[in-house]
C-alpha cells in the first residue's frame, strides 16, 4: 500500500482526481461552512478531528505551506475573515443541516478566534483537510483516513474501468481519432518499407523499435514487459493519444526520407543502410521533434504510474503528478468506452479511416 505520507506524488495525484475526492466527501463526510463556492474548516477543526493539538496542525503548515496553500489552505485576513465571520452568523441563526458545528468557529483557539477581535484565521478547504490527513503521521484517525482514501480511490478506478487499467488511454476523447490516423500512416509506413527496403524478416520490428526508443527509450519488448501485456494484446491499443500522433509523425517523416533515398541511389537499400538513414534522420529532426518527445514522455510516465501503478524505468525522471483534467479525461464525465464512442460516432470514424 502507498505510505501517502512520504510521497507528495502520490498525494498530488489523489487530490488531482477530482472523481475520487467527491466519492471520499460522500462517503467520509465531514462537512464544513460553504463559503466562495469551497467547504472551509478552521484549525480547531482539523485538530478536533484527528484528536491532535493545534499545535501539530501548526508544524504541519509550517513544514508543508506551500504545498498546503496549493491544495486550498489560506491564511483569512481583513475582507475575507469579514465576509467568513458573517457567513457564520447567518449560518448559526439558520441552524444549516450540513454546515459545520459553527460553535467550534467561536471558540477561543490558541489566542485565535472568529470573533470581533480575531485578526487572522486559518482556513482550510476539503481538500486541504485531506492533504492534512496524508501528512499527519502520529493521529489514528489520520491513519484510517488515509487507508479510506485509498479503497475509495481504486474503487473509483475500478467501477469506471472494470478492474482492468490496460486500455484506460482509449477512454480519452481524441484516442480513437489518433489510433485512426495512426493506422493510417502505418500502413504507409509499411508500404514504404516494402518498396524501398530489400527484403528481410526484421525490417519491420527493427525500424518500428527504432522509433519507439527514439520515442520514449523502450523497444515493444520493453514496452509489453512494463505493462505486462500478453502476446494477443496489442501494444499501440494502450498507448495514449499523444504518444501515437508523435509515432504517426515519425513514421510519416520516416518514410519520405527512406524514399528520397531510394530515389537517389536508385535501388532498394538495405536493412544496415535504413538503420543508417534513421540515425541521419533522427539528428535532422532532433530540434523539431524534442519538445513533443518530452510532453509524450512526461505524459506517459506519469499516467502509467498513477492509473496503471507501471513504473518505465527508462523514464522515471519524468514521472510527475497527473493533471486534474487528466482525471477527467481519463474517469470523468467526459471519458467513454472504446465501443461508445465507436457507436456514437460511427459515419465519422469511417471517413476518418477511409481519408
Amino acid at each position: 500500500m502507498k505510505d501517502l505520507t512520504n510521497s507528495v506524488l502520490d498525494r498530488k495525484n489523489i487530490l488531482n482526481n477530482n472523481e475520487a475526492i467527491l466519492s471520499v466527501y460522500q462517503q467520509i463526510g465531514f462537512f464544513g461552512i460553504m463559503f466562495d463556492g469551497k467547504y472551509r474548516f478552521t484549525k480547531q477543526q482539523i485538530a478536533q478531528y484527528f484528536e491532535v493539538d493545534t499545535r501539530t496542525i501548526d508544524r504541519i503548515l509550517e513544514d508543508h505551506k506551500e504545498e498546503l496553500s496549493l491544495t486550498g489552505y489560506e491564511l483569512f485576513t481583513g475582507v475575507r475573515l469579514s465576509q467568513l465571520k458573517d457567513l457564520i452568523s447567518k449560518s448559526s441563526n439558520k441552524n444549516q443541516q450540513n454546515d459545520m458545528n459553527v460553535a467550534l468557529l467561536n471558540q477561543h483557539i490558541d489566542r485565535e478566534m472568529i470573533g470581533s477581535t480575531a485578526r487572522s484565521v486559518s482556513i482550510f478547504t476539503y481538500k486541504a483537510f485531506l492533504n492534512v490527513g496524508m501528512l499527519l503521521s502520529g493521529s489514528e484517525k489520520a491513519k484510517i483516513l488515509r487507508s479510506a482514501i485509498l479503497d475509495i480511490v481504486i474503487d473509483v478506478l475500478n467501477k469506471r474501468l472494470g478492474g482492468n487499467t490496460k486500455f484506460i488511454n482509449q477512454r480519452e476523447e481524441e484516442f480513437l481519432p489518433s489510433a485512426i490516423r495512426e493506422h493510417n500512416y502505418r500502413q504507409d509506413f509499411t508500404n514504404a518499407l516494402d518498396t524501398y527496403i530489400s527484403q528481410s524478416n526484421f525490417k519491420y520490428s527493427q525500424l518500428t523499435d527504432k522509433i519507439y526508443k527514439s520515442i520514449f527509450k523502450e523497444n515493444a519488448k520493453e514496452y509489453r514487459q512494463v505493462l505486462k501485456l500478453n502476446a494477443k494484446e496489442s501494444v499501440r491499443n494502450t498507448m495514449y493519444s499523444e504518444v501515437l500522433d508523435l509515432i504517426a509523425s515519425y513514421e510519416n517523416g520516416f518514410a519520405d526520407y527512406l524514399k528520397k533515398a531510394y530515389n537517389q541511389k536508385c535501388r532498394k537499400l538495405l536493412l544496415s543502410e535504413a538503420h543508417t538513414l534513421f540515425n541521419d534522420f533522427e539528428d535532422i529532426t532532433q530540434a523539431i521533434y524534442n519538445p513533443l518527445r518530452e510532453k509524450a514522455r512526461g505524459l506517459m510516465a506519469s499516467r502509467d504510474m498513477a492509473f496503471r501503478e507501471a513504473l518505465h524505468e527508462k523514464l522515471k525522471e519524468y514521472v510527475d503528478e497527473v493533471s486534474p483534467d487528466d482525471f477527467e479525461k481519463f474517469l470523468g464525465k467526459k471519458s467513454k468506452s472504446l465501443e461508445d464512442r465507436l457507436e456514437e460516432n460511427k459515419e465519422v470514424f469511417i471517413r476518418l479511416k477511409d481519408r
